[in-house]
């Protein structure tokens, strides 16, 4: 059974995981517009896993309830908790940070629909939206 923080995200039906992209990410000083024959290497490419696969429910308010159990792990900032695939792999550190549905919801026997969800292991943990805008909710003394 696959896992997300010890939560059964995709079990209903079907799904497979892969590793994304690994390596160092080098560019050429090309690239920063000098013509150069030199290339700079920025470190390794953060760990990302995908699971790929399909929610699969009894009814159509049943899928929903799947989708919306799958959505709500999507925070701000990325929540890290461990991610465990059907071969009990795990990985630890990982972050939710995208979900994608794949065609429309089939209905047949079974409601259904395609997904890919997309973790990574952030380098340095993301800051949260808000404070990248600059706004906060807290008040200074001065202010009270």
């Amino acid at each position: 059974m696959s896992s997300f923080k010890s939560i059964d995200l995709f079990g209903s039906g079907p799904h497979r995981s892969r590793v994304g992209r690994r390596g160092n990410l080098v560019l050429g000083e090309l690239f920063f517009g000098s013509p150069s024959p030199v290339s700079f290497d920025y470190g390794l490419f953060e760990l990302e896993v995908f699971i790929a696969g399909r929610l699969v429910a009894s009814s159509e308010s049943g899928l929903w309830a799947l989708r919306d159990a799958v959505t709500a792990q999507l925070l701000d900032p990325p929540s890290p908790g461990t991610l465990v695939d059907t071969t009990g792999r795990s990985w630890a550190d990982m972050s939710f940070i995208g979900y994608v549905e794949e065609g429309p919801a089939e209905r047949g026997r079974l409601w259904s629909v395609a997904y890919e969800a997309q973790f990574r292991r952030f380098t340095f943990p993301p800051p949260s939206a808000l404070n990248v805008r600059g706004v906060s909710f807290e008040t200074s003394e001065s202010q009270v």
